[in-house]
């Protein structure tokens, strides 16, 4: 009775509202330390993807720079193309032409005419003038055309690619040394022993002037910016990095989905991310290829340069493909595997398909015997397996491309949706429910 009395009390009331508020305090502090944790989490995780996003890009131009300029096999396959690229063709003509017509006149032509008959044909030439140099002009042109366009020219490329790898890697990292040189703001290939071929095909021809002509030698520019320095620069830096880069950007990426509280939709975000960050890096290649061009010199070919420009940048845009492509499969494969509305749905749709085709089946007569109950027993196991498959394949494939990706997606779609047939119906959810 004392003890309701105090209660009843003015001051026990205060007591006891002073007592509860001190609890909601606790627990309100007690609330706020997770809430704290979740968001310190959480900005974390959104850090370390946004982090992973920004260095795939780069991470595809280390392995650039590490595998095509630092790979004396693969430098060769890629430029080895460029001897029958008919732009590159007519430019080296054109500059072998240039090259030799400096070193010939008409009086030189004249040296294997019989004494008696020299002055009536100097006499004629004369008149002829210009018409006359145009003419063997034409003819050095022609016979340059033929010298590029021959199986031989194909050799003398690929030979002098491969031994000028090393000046290549000069080019663009600042060592090296050979037939390739950098000079100034120009990356320029040595084009002697094509001009001999040239001038030997002109003495088979009947132009015996041609073999007194002195050693030529003459350039063909394969690269020329003025930021060129900039970019040796880079393009060191990155081959530098490597491989491990890449391994970088991914393990990034995958620490930001692991750190997050909602580890689908970041996966999902952190995949689109690096397909984003991936195409805009594919967009600036396109825009920077025209900027390139439109700076080049008059006597520089835009149409050869062009095709060499895209030849040394066709392993990037490839992996820039299979990068996108690769991004928005494991996109679609969280978010189809997740508890979303949409996803559900469409889930529903692959069980009723699938559950249609078996009914079908079933009303034909076919019969699955005792690979049914097999299926549908290890069914998990055999989805896991097939992932895992697909996995592999993909990690083990030498340079994969887009559509590496997106056909092994669908041959793993197909193995599934196979999987689901055999089992006799996949149930609520199916396969692709299951692989999440």
């Amino acid at each position: 009775m004392a003890e309701d009395g105090e209660a009843g009390q003015p001051g026990g009331a205060e007591r006891e509202l002073r007592e509860l508020r001190g609890r909601v305090a606790a627990l309100e502090a007690t609330a706020a330390a997770p809430r704290a944790r979740h968001r310190v989490r959480s900005s974390l995780a959104v850090a370390l993807v946004l982090i992973g996003c920004l260095l795939a890009p780069l991470g595809i131009v280390a392995a650039w720079a590490a595998d095509e300029v630092g790979d004396t096999d693969r430098y060769v396959a890629t430029v080895a193309p460029l001897a029958s690229d008919p732009d590159v063709q007519d430019a080296v003509a054109d500059r072998v032409t240039d090259a030799l017509m400096t070193r010939i006149d008409l009086p030189t032509l004249l040296s294997d005419v019989a004494p008696q008959d020299r002055p009536r044909l100097e006499k004629a030439l004369g008149r002829l003038g210009g018409a006359l140099e145009g003419a063997v002009r034409s003819f050095v042109h022609d016979k340059a055309r033929e010298v590029v366009a021959s199986d031989a020219f194909e050799r003398v490329w690929t030979r002098a690619n491969r031994a000028a790898h090393a000046s290549v890697d000069k080019a663009l990292t600042g060592r090296g040394g050979g037939a390739v040189e950098l000079e100034g703001d120009a990356v320029t290939l040595d084009l002697g022993p094509v001009v001999d071929r040239v001038e030997q095909r002109l003495v088979d021809e009947g132009m015996k002037a041609a073999g007194r002509i002195p050693e030529v030698h003459t350039d063909f520019t394969l690269v020329q910016s003025q930021d060129i320095g900039r970019v040796r620069t880079w393009t060191r830096l990155l081959q530098l990095a490597g491989a491990w880069l890449p391994v970088l950007a991914v393990l990034l990426v995958g620490s930001g989905v692991l750190l997050s509280v909602r580890r689908r939709r970041a996966l999902v975000v952190g995949a689109l991310g690096v397909a984003a960050t991936t195409v805009l890096l594919g967009v600036a290649l396109r825009v920077f290829r025209a900027f390139y061009l439109d700076a080049l010199p008059p006597d520089v070919s835009r149409a050869a340069a062009g095709s060499v420009y895209d030849t040394l940048t066709h392993f990037l845009h490839t992996m820039v493909r299979m990068a996108a492509a690769l991004g928005v499969v494991v996109a679609l494969s969280a978010w189809l595997t997740g508890p979303g509305r949409g996803a559900a749905l469409v889930r529903n749709l692959w069980t009723a398909g699938i559950g249609a085709a078996r009914t079908t089946a079933d009303r034909a007569g076919l019969r699955t015997g005792p690979v049914g109950p097999f299926v549908r027993r290890y069914r998990t196991w055999i989805v896991r397996i097939l992932v895992a498959a697909g996995l592999v394949t993909y990690l083990l494939w030498s340079h994969p491309t887009g559509w590496v990706v997106v056909g092994l997606a669908l041959t793993l779609l197909f193995a599934l949706a196979l999987t689901d047939f055999l089992a006799g119906g996949a149930g609520a959810g199916g396969a692709v429910g299951r692989t999440g």
